[in-house]
């Protein structure tokens, strides 16, 4: 005979699922720093320190392949990295591709880039903002009225999309809505599924904004309207678009926008642990990315990625006046008392403070089962990509909070190693890791 009782164990494994699940609506997103890790610095003296750093330091090989196999030997199923400074280059591979076969990773492996995307889809507007087909500060709506109508057309900005400061939902747990109570089903289920642009929009639309507008809430549906600004002012579809007038003006040439729900290239199996729901993780490396689209569905390698932020930052592919508006920032988090903002937010890329005290400016991004970073200093000189196989692979307690994370502590010590050219290991008393796929909000729940 059935009944109704409340089971405590089960209550609590909804309740921690229920955490994760808020938490995989970033699974695009940048992670903000926490604000006990920033120190302050002013934008002025952050721009000398960055000069610094990419004057003077060279690349030690030693410590980068150390640090990279710290990476896996954390726990990391497999990673591959490239690091550069001016025209010296490092490229290197850790761990598996493949765990059942064990398969040894490759640098130059094809992987799916996430968020990353964005700064793609950000520049192609921005294209149209230089020939004054886009106003970056006309409402969304004089554009797409049907798409986006009444009073959010008309007092959301093509700017608010691009620096998520439109208020507008993430689609992404409406779009996935059992990943709430069995991420796996949820996963699996959506494998092979075909979804509209516009259908995801309406989701995100539909759900109950986060924050009010003008203030910064990642939300990929931003980035999906963007691209259909694209479509509307071009007459092209926005991924041809892109491809044409941002990744080949870029000269990148494994770089691109899935066909179908496989890689083209080689590559790696790609693993989601989905925080412990997912048990063993899964190989997803198969998987139709309509469901990110413009604001996260491109493949690329790590140099490809390094070459793309080097011409963008170097100003090969936006004019100045429009590279200016791209690093105009916003707070991308709210910090403790008495604490500076660490990560800030412009069109398509931030500017991240690392634990060495350096800024440097990209994006990182995740899908299932893929996660990559890629940072340079503002003058594109120094910079590394790195992505790796195995993703939200961060445990919880009973009480929701994250538990001790060598993984992520081993994953900063190697991208703040390769950018400031300092040993990879962190000092006694170095700042916490950052929570890369949770806001602080959600972890207070």
């Amino acid at each position: 005979m059935s009944h109704t009782h409340s089971n405590p164990r089960r209550d609590r494994r909804r309740a921690r699922l229920a955490v994760v699940a808020s938490a995989a609506l970033l699974s695009l997103a940048v992670g903000a720093l926490p604000a006990r890790a920033v120190a302050p610095l002013s934008a002025s003296a952050a721009a000398s320190a960055a000069s610094a750093t990419s004057a003077t330091s060279r690349l030690d090989r030693k410590a980068l392949r150390a640090s990279l196999e710290a990476f896996h030997r954390a726990g990391m199923y497999g990673a591959y990295s490239s690091v550069r400074d001016g025209s010296e280059r490092w490229r290197g591979a850790a761990g598996v591709a493949d765990i059942g076969t064990g398969r040894p990773m490759s640098p130059d492996y094809e992987h799916r880039i996430g968020s990353i995307t964005k700064t793609f889809t950000s520049v192609a507007v921005l294209q149209q903002v230089a020939k004054g087909r886009v106003d970056l500060d006309a409402p969304i709506g004089d554009y797409l009225p049907e798409l986006v109508p009444d009073e959010r057309g008309r007092k959301v900005t093509v700017r608010m999309l691009l620096n998520h400061t439109s208020g507008i939902a993430d689609y992404i747990l409406p779009a996935f809505p059992k990943l709430v109570t069995n991420p796996q089903q949820a996963l699996d289920e959506g494998r092979f599924r075909k979804l509209a642009p516009e259908e995801l929009v309406g989701l995100g639309l539909a759900a109950k904004p986060p924050v009010p507008r003008g203030t910064y809430s990642y939300s990929n549906t931003n980035y999906l309207i963007a691209g259909l600004l694209l479509k509307k002012v071009t007459g092209q579809d926005p991924e041809e678009y892109i491809t044409r007038n941002v990744i080949r003006k870029a000269g990148l040439r494994h770089t691109y926008f899935p066909r179908s729900a496989r890689i083209s290239g080689p590559h790696a199996k790609m693993y989601e642990s989905f925080y412990g729901a997912v048990e063993p993780a899964r190989d997803y490396s198969v998987y139709d990315m309509s469901w990110a689209g413009t604001a996260g569905a491109l493949v690329s390698t790590m140099n490809d990625l390094n070459d793309f932020y080097r011409r963008l930052l170097g100003g090969k592919l936006l004019g100045a006046a429009e590279l200016r508006e791209m690093k105009t920032t916003v707070p991308a988090h709210e910090p403790d008392p008495g604490q500076e903002v660490g990560l800030r937010y412009g069109l398509g890329l931030f500017t991240l403070k690392m634990p060495s005290g350096g800024w440097f400016w990209g994006h990182n991004g995740a899908v299932f089962g893929a996660e990559t970073w890629a940072l340079s200093t503002e003058d594109g000189r120094r910079q590394v990509a790195l992505g790796f196989n195995l993703t939200k692979y961060e445990r919880f307690g009973e009480d929701g909070k994250p538990l001790p994370d060598p993984i992520g502590a081993a994953l900063i010590g190697h991208l703040d190693g390769a950018l400031s050219g300092t040993p990879a290991e962190r000092a006694p008393g170095a700042p916490p890791v950052p929570q890369r796929l949770l806001a602080p909000e959600q972890l207070r729940r």
